[in-house]
């Protein structure tokens, strides 16, 4: 599973960029709707456009990491200051049930079980689904605050190749 962000530029075009290049890595299986959302931490930024997809590909996490860095850079993205504002932020959340600490590449995302604008859209998409080591997305989403993720319905990603 990744999460996708962008709040500079034009966020909705990033992330279905975003959305049409991962297609490139694999099969995109679902796309969340979009969300808008507070930035967490960094400096003072506008709010986030905030969707997730669920990925069937057969990269290993490594290369699945660098292709989504790729995505990224293709769409402008500069690493400027941690927690910075972005054109497009691609996160890999889960890779199966892998858990990882390698530095490089923590599975699963190491805050992801803490973060709204994750558990909201990934719940919409897989209600069943668990975080490895922390449970299922239904139960931590009662333990997090969700009142500054607000879905965008004037704004929706395709899959690639439906329109």
């Amino acid at each position: 599973m990744l999460a996708l962000g962008a709040n500079l530029g034009d966020p909705a075009a990033a992330l279905q960029t975003a959305v049409n290049a991962l297609a490139g890595a694999g099969e995109v299986v679902a796309v969340s709707s979009v969300y808008q959302t507070a930035p967490v931490g960094g400096p003072p930024q506008p709010d986030y456009l905030n969707a997730v997809l669920l990925l069937d590909t057969t990269l290993p996490p490594q290369e699945l990491l660098a292709f989504a860095h790729a995505v990224e850079s293709g769409a402008g993205r500069e690493r400027l200051e941690r927690w910075g504002p972005r054109t497009l932020d691609v996160d890999v959340i889960v890779y199966d049930d892998l858990v990882s600490s390698d530095p490089s590449l923590t599975l699963p995302h190491p805050r992801a079980h803490e973060r709204g604008f994750v558990l909201v859209p990934w719940a919409e998409i897989a209600p069943e689904a668990a975080l490895p080591g922390h449970g299922r997305i239904a139960k931590l989403l009662e333990t997090v605050d969700t009142s500054d993720v607000r879905r965008i319905d004037d704004v929706a990603l395709a899959l690639p190749g439906v329109r």
